[in-house]
């Protein structure tokens, strides 16, 4: 079943001479469960891919089906509504409230959406995000690991849709780099959640289970990686 659908979508910038194509014509499917890097150079058109996906920006044309719902045909309050309960972003430099604790940080948006949220489901969760012990840290108190730990917790609590992955591991080292991504493998294999994580490296990427490559605004290549094979034998 695909639970992404993106047809024809195209996002320019500008106008006349000072016109630019950030996204040109890119169409493709992710079906659920698949974990999916976005590579490419800087001004390939990744990060306006993953916002348009995410509904954080407007394309100039085309369409985003996501459970064959058409995004962009709901009105401002639905959106909003839907960014909320599909869409998990995940950033690059956490964006976590530093006077919430980890739990809190977590929880919030569920709880700011006017829903209660699942403690057994919070248990679960802080156990394979390995912050049971650090559950009432603030921000200042964990490290990078750990604060994207708590980013990665906030995308999933709700159960999204699809979890949209801008650069995770793009301020940690590569040790945290190494446990981040071992992370959002077991999400993925845990709740067979469905991500597309934009990144600049080429290892990150090989550890998913396909890769789409832009070059301006365009896909130029599309190809599942060995993660794939080895996830279709599992099942």
């Amino acid at each position: 079943m695909d639970l992404l659908r993106i047809e024809n979508l195209c996002k320019t910038y500008g106008k006349g001479d000072n016109e630019v194509k950030a996204l040109d014509d890119v169409s493709f499917t992710v079906p659920k469960g698949q974990m999916c890097a976005v590579i490419g150079a800087s001004g390939s058109g990744k990060s306006t891919l993953l916002h348009i996906i995410g509904a954080v920006d407007t394309p100039t044309s085309g369409k985003v089906f996501l459970e064959d719902q058409d995004v962009f045909s709901q009105n401002n309050t639905n959106l909003a509504i839907f960014r909320r309960r599909q869409v998990g972003m995940i950033y690059q430099f956490y964006n976590l409230i530093p006077v919430l604790n980890a739990e809190e940080n977590i929880t919030l948006p569920m709880i700011m959406d006017g829903r209660k949220p699942d403690k057994a489901h919070l248990e679960k969760l802080l156990e394979l995000l390995g912050l049971k012990e650090r559950r009432l840290h603030l921000p200042s108190q964990l490290s990078g690991g750990q604060q994207q730990r708590v980013s990665i917790g906030r995308a999933l609590f709700s159960s999204p849709g699809v979890i949209l992955a801008d650069e995770p591991t793009g301020n940690l080292d590569s040790k945290n780099s190494a446990e981040i991504m071992e992370l959002l493998r077991k999400s993925n294999h845990e709740f067979n959640q469905t991500m597309l994580i934009i990144t600049h490296d080429e290892n990150i990427a090989l550890q998913c289970d396909r890769i789409i490559t832009l070059s301006d605004g365009r896909i130029i290549n599309d190809q599942l990686t060995g993660f794939a094979e080895v996830k279709r034998h599992d099942i």
